[in-house]
């Protein structure tokens, strides 16, 4: 006998994927629906958790939803992987922002000024300090910050950690692409499909083109570097991750372009940029160059909730740069959405109603919640959700 779901989730990045754990752990039936889990903007993302660094002027709802994902992160990192049984590469050191030049300097602190005027935690340091805490830097660096709750998860394992929780609670995975949301049947049906929510909900998200390359420290060493940076180089950004393997992520481009050629002269400006801050990259084995797509919005914020004039519909998408560090919020404040049918107060300033034109009550049909199932072989599971 054939089992209707109670919850769909189109799309297998990190934020989809959290949902289905979460909702599956509840109790409820599951199903994801994506042609190739963790191989969009996620696969290329560097991961960095950074509720201070991405706080920029006139963004003060946004702010705010970073910070209370981050602080969530700590608990939700733990409870993954217990729940995976595997690491996520996820690191506390902080992050360090820096000004190569005395006008990167100026920039750089123009945005400190205003981060702190928020409350948030970043603290200027002099150049001796900076270097105390990073050597690698190079000598001509002019001077920069600190922010310690800014912190890092290598996204690649997240997904993969992601998707054996889900399956561990329940969750299916259909490796197919929904071309109609009238093609899914589900009492609820969440999009989380990032760059395609738009030809699936009407919803303004636009593909935001970004170029990252990935270095490999000789030897397949650790990297020298301890922190995160977030720089500024004559004028260019550039962030630096490193991780415990050995590499480390150089990005990364932001471009309003729908194609994910890597071209020659981002490869030259992150390059450059980063081997003026860290000169011994220049050491570095180029191990990958690629380019995603981002989710963007009108106002960079994500997009939550219920879509007005679609009952049953949720949407989990927009996310931008920030699908990463917003993932543990998004899948929280979603799940509740799901099953109790009330959106919790974090969600209004995010809601589809602003860009629709249609007012919405911000509710979605509740899905009672059951017992969580015991485990059952895979083939058992498709034959009751084929």
């Amino acid at each position: 006998m054939l089992t209707r779901p109670d919850v769909a989730v189109v799309g297998a990045g990190p934020v989809g994927l959290a949902i289905a754990w979460r909702c599956a752990a509840r109790g409820l039936r599951v199903v994801v629906h994506d042609p190739a889990p963790g191989s969009g903007a996620s696969h290329v993302a560097a991961g960095m958790l950074s509720p201070v660094a991405e706080a920029y002027f006139g963004e003060h709802e946004l702010t705010g939803l970073l910070a209370e994902s981050a602080a969530r992160w700590p608990g939700f990192a733990a409870e993954l992987a217990e729940a995976a049984g595997t690491d996520l590469g996820y690191r506390t050191e902080g992050t360090l922002v820096v000004g190569l030049t005395g006008d990167d300097l100026a920039e750089a602190g123009r945005l400190w000024s205003y981060q702190q005027g928020l409350g948030l935690p970043i603290t200027p340091l002099r150049p001796s300090q900076l270097r105390e805490r990073e050597p690698a830097l190079a000598p001509r660096v002019r001077g920069g910050a600190v922010a310690p709750g800014d912190h890092q998860v290598d996204p690649r394992r997240l997904v993969a950690a992601l998707r054996t929780a889900a399956e561990r609670a329940g969750a299916v995975l259909v490796p197919g692409a929904v071309a109609r949301l009238a093609d899914v049947d589900a009492r609820v049906t969440v999009v989380a499909a990032g760059c395609g929510a738009a030809a699936l909900t009407g919803l303004p998200v636009r593909p935001v083109k970004g170029q990252v390359l990935r270095l490999r420290a000789p030897g397949g060493t650790a990297p020298e570097l301890r922190h995160v940076i977030r720089g500024y180089a004559d004028g260019e950004s550039v962030y630096l991750v490193p991780r415990t393997d050995g590499e480390v992520v150089v990005g990364a481009t932001v471009e309003e372009r729908a194609d994910t050629e890597v071209t020659a002269g981002a490869v030259l400006r992150l390059l450059r940029a980063a081997v003026d801050l860290v000169p011994d990259l220049a050491e570095y084995e180029l191990a990958e160059a690629s380019a995603g797509l981002r989710p963007g919005t009108p106002d960079n914020a994500p997009i939550l909730g219920a879509l007005p004039g679609r009952p049953g519909v949720l949407a989990a998408t927009g996310h931008h740069r920030h699908g990463v560090v917003l993932t543990p919020v998004t899948a929280d404040l979603i799940t509740e959405l799901v099953v109790t049918g009330v959106a919790d107060p974090l969600l209004a300033p995010f809601t589809p109603a602003r860009f629709t034109g249609r007012d919405g009550d911000g509710r979605a049909p509740a899905v009672e919640a059951r017992r969580p199932r015991p485990d059952r072989s895979a083939s058992e599971e498709e034959r009751t959700w084929s």
